[in-house]
Formats: structure tokens, C-alpha cells, sequence
């Protein structure tokens, strides 16, 4: 009924502002009364949206959410499936699925009903509330868990003759520093530091970076320290630490060839570890540039908001951050699992019917330095 008043109130009229609504009408007004105290007064400053915006958005991430389903399913069941994935390193690509799993679970079908019931959040303040804790809960899960899978990576590449290889029970501790690192950020505005409230196009919920207080922009600190600056810095020091340790390994190569005379070290079978090699350089590489590139938007979106020009963030601005986030559901399982050899050789197996070819590898090879070079 409240998605055919809104229309109704488009369809009445014909000049004035854009898409139908008269002059002087905010995004705020389109939404019933009970849903207007749940509003930041920020966004009565801004016209109302296209109404495709909604319907766009709400269909883009309808596709998100199966890519989302498909993709951690898949992860989830093979390391349920087949023993030969159950390595500790690999519980750390698992729980990285399992945290993006749940973002779909808890996020995609309740953003997805109010684009398509209204345009506005119609599930009410505990239904918001709910959304935001969710989505921070799994988001900052999966964002540590990269962190985790770095470091793995940096142990068994940089500090390999150093004891700090990963066992299950390490990896166990770490899954659960994760949830509970990011429970303990998230939950700070159910007890009143900090609200969560509708942002952008109102259809999703967030944590409240538009008031100013110093409340408020303290806790917004807080999530920007603990969540990216933090985050980033430890990724890109495993990260260029795996990519300097790979140079320095070349280089001594090199010259040790040179010094004999030699063209390359390597035997015909170990023919294609340089290739593996340059591989990983790459690959932590653009780990790096997807973090930077999901991460960075939003970032930059609650910064301009708590301490530059609010006028800048208009409700599309608010909104396409938290698009960008979502995708990163999608593609981690085809970076940090799918990708690999040892998951592409267990779902050959386990169905055939997805045509994949993996050449199986030699039995006697390093599960664990395997994962850590083809991750």
C-alpha cells in the first residue's frame, strides 16, 4: 500500500521537480511517518531519487546475491566433501566464505525487499538495526580474514625455516579472533555509542556518520582505524614482504647461475616453479589493489561526512560505497579459492560436469607451501 501511495504521489504530478515530485519535496518525504524518526536530517536536504535507482540497484544486487550463494556454496561444500582440502590454511579460506555467506544471509533479501516495496527501509528500527550489526559483523569477519589468510602466506613464504607454519589449532584461534574482533566493533551502538540509522537511498542501514558529536565521530574513528587503517597496513606489509622475499630469492638464483656459468638452476622438473613464483608476486599484488578498491570508497564516504563538506554526500554518493563493498563477497571465492589448483583438482572430481581440467600434482609436494603459492 505504501509503494502505490509513493507512486500515486509521483504519477500527481507532471512539472517541478524531477521525476514527477513537486518543488521542494526531500527524500524524506516519500517514506510513512512511523519510518521518518529513524532518519538522519541530513538527507531532507536532498530531492527525492530517480525510482529507477531502486529497482537498478535492487536487481544488481539480486545478482550479486546468487554469484554470492554459488560461489561460497561451492567453496563450502568441496571442503566438506573432500579431506584433501582440510588444511589449516584452508579453514581460513572456509571462514572467509562462511563470513561472506552470511553477508548475503543477513543483507541482500532485505535490502532487495525495500527497493522493490517502496524505496525506503520498510522493515522498522529493529530491522535496521539488525541489517547494520549483520552487515558489519560479517564484513569486518571476512576483512580480518584476508588479513589472517596474508599472514599465513607471509609464514609460510617469508618465515618458513622459522616454526611459523600454520596448524589447526593456530588457524582455529585466528577464525575466532576474527568474529570476535569484529563483534566487539560492532556492537558498540546497541549500547549507545554511535546509532544505527538509514543511509543513502534508504534502503539499507548503517552506522551514523552524519551527526555531529563528538560521539558520534568518535566511534567513526574508531571503525576507521580499527577496520582500515589497521587492516591495510598489516596487508601490505605481509604482502610486500611475500613479494620482496620472492625478488631476493630470483636475484640469488641469478646470480648463483651466473657464477656457475649457467643459463637457469632449475631442473626440467621443477621447469615451471619460476612461473609459480611470479605468480604469487602478482597475485598478492592485486589482493593489495582489490582490498584498496572495495574498501576505499566507503572509507572515504564516512571521512568527508564526519570531518569535510556534507553537501557532498548525497544519497547515490552514500549508496554506491556499500554496492562496491557487496561485490567483494563474490569475487573472494574465486581469488582465494576457486583459483587454486587444489580446489579447481576436488571440484573436477566432485563435479565433473563443470568441465574443469586440472592436471593432478605430485603427491610428494608441500600441501601447505602449495596453498601458499597458488593462493
Amino acid at each position: 500500500m505504501i509503494g502505490v501511495r509513493n507512486m500515486s504521489m509521483a504519477l500527481a504530478y507532471t512539472s517541478g521537480h524531477s521525476w514527477g515530485y513537486p518543488e521542494g519535496v526531500s527524500i524524506v518525504d516519500t517514506v510513512p511517518d512511523e519510518i521518518k524518526p529513524l532518519i538522519h536530517p541530513h538527507w531532507q536536504n536532498f530531492p527525492p531519487v530517480n525510482p529507477m535507482w531502486h529497482y537498478l540497484l535492487g536487481v544488481m544486487f539480486f545478482f550479486l546475491g546468487i554469484l554470492n550463494f554459488c560461489g561460497n556454496g561451492l567453496v563450502i561444500y568441496l571442503f566438506s566433501c573432500k579431506k584433501s582440502l582440510r588444511s589449516p590454511a584452508n579453514m581460513l579460506v572456509v571462514n572467509l566464505s562462511f563470513a561472506d555467506l552470511m553477508m548475503m544471509v543477513t543483507q541482500f533479501p532485505m535490502y532487495i525487499y525495500n527497493c522493490f516495496s517502496g524505496g525506503y527501509w520498510a522493515l522498522g528500527e529493529f530491522g535496521c538495526q539488525f541489517h547494520a550489526f549483520t552487515g558489519a559483523l560479517t564484513g569486518d569477519t571476512a576483512l580480518l580474514t584476508l588479513v589472517a589468510i596474508g599472514y599465513d602466506r607471509y609464514s609460510v613464504i617469508v618465515k618458513a625455516f622459522d616454526g611459523g607454519h600454520m596448524t589447526s589449532g593456530k588457524a582455529f584461534i585466528l577464525i575466532l579472533l576474527c568474529w570476535s574482533y569484529s563483534c566487539l566493533l560492532a556492537i558498540w551502538p546497541f549500547l549507545g555509542w554511535s546509532a544505527f540509522i538509514p543511509e543513502g537511498i534508504l534502503t539499507s542501514c548503517s552506522f551514523d556518520y552524519l551527526t555531529d558529536s563528538w560521539s558520534t565521530k568518535s566511534f567513526g574513528l574508531l571503525l576507521f582505524i580499527g577496520c582500515f587503517c589497521l587492516p591495510l597496513t598489516l596487508i601490505i606489509f605481509f604482502y610486500s614482504q611475500i613479494v620482496g622475499a620472492i625478488r631476493a630469492h630470483e636475484k640469488a638464483l641469478r646470480e648463483q647461475a651466473k657464477k656457475m656459468n649457467v643459463e637457469n638452476l632449475r631442473s626440467n622438473v621443477d621447469a615451471n616453479k619460476e612461473s609459480n613464483e611470479v605468480r604469487i608476486a602478482k597475485v598478492a599484488v592485486a589482493n593489495v589493489g582489490l582490498w584498496l578498491c572495495t574498501w576505499t570508497p566507503y572509507a572515504y564516504i564516512v571521512m568527508s561526512a564526519m570531518f569535510g563538506d556534507k553537501t557532498l554526500i548525497t544519497p547515490l554518493v552514500s549508496a554506491l560505497p556499500g554496492l562496491i563493498l557487496k561485490t567483494a563477497s563474490c569475487y573472494n571465492p574465486i581469488m582465494f579459492a576457486i583459483s587454486h589448483p587444489k580446489f579447481r583438482l576436488a571440484l573436477q572430481e566432485t563435479l565433473p560436469w563443470f568441465c574443469i581440467h586440472e592436471p593432478k600434482e605430485n603427491d610428494t609436494t608441500s600441501t601447505k607451501t602449495t596453498e601458499a603459492k597458488e593462493g
